[in-house]
């Protein structure tokens, strides 16, 4: 899997998350969903990692993925940010698999 961050995305992540410690994740979210296989991809800024994250090397920071979420991405996908919408986007060669896409802060739970 091959993940390009944006000038622009990688500048909203970097403001959003500032002076915060964690991780930068996609998330395929099924909260609320119904089933396992309807979802939603979100961009999760987490404290913690799961023992199934995978770590993706991308050309701005690493992102981390729940291995048994991974059929839901495409091979090759870009994080834009829009300035129209003011949200992030998920994107590959072929499709949007999420355009309205948040940055969500998630807190340290013990």
């Amino acid at each position: 899997m091959e993940i390009t961050i944006t000038a622009e995305a990688a500048g909203k992540i970097n403001e959003r998350t500032e002076n915060r410690e964690g991780y930068l994740k996609l998330k395929y979210d099924t909260d609320g969903c119904g089933c396992a296989v309807n979802g939603v991809i979100a961009l999760w800024h987490v404290t913690k990692l799961d023992d199934t994250d995978i770590a993706i090397e991308t050309n701005e920071r690493t992102v981390y993925v729940e291995k048994s979420k991974m059929v839901f991405f495409d091979e090759q996908m870009k994080i834009d940010f829009s300035k129209a919408t003011n949200c992030f986007q998920l994107k590959s060669p072929g499709q949007i698999l999420n355009g309205h896409m948040s940055l969500i802060l998630k807190e340290k739970t013990d």
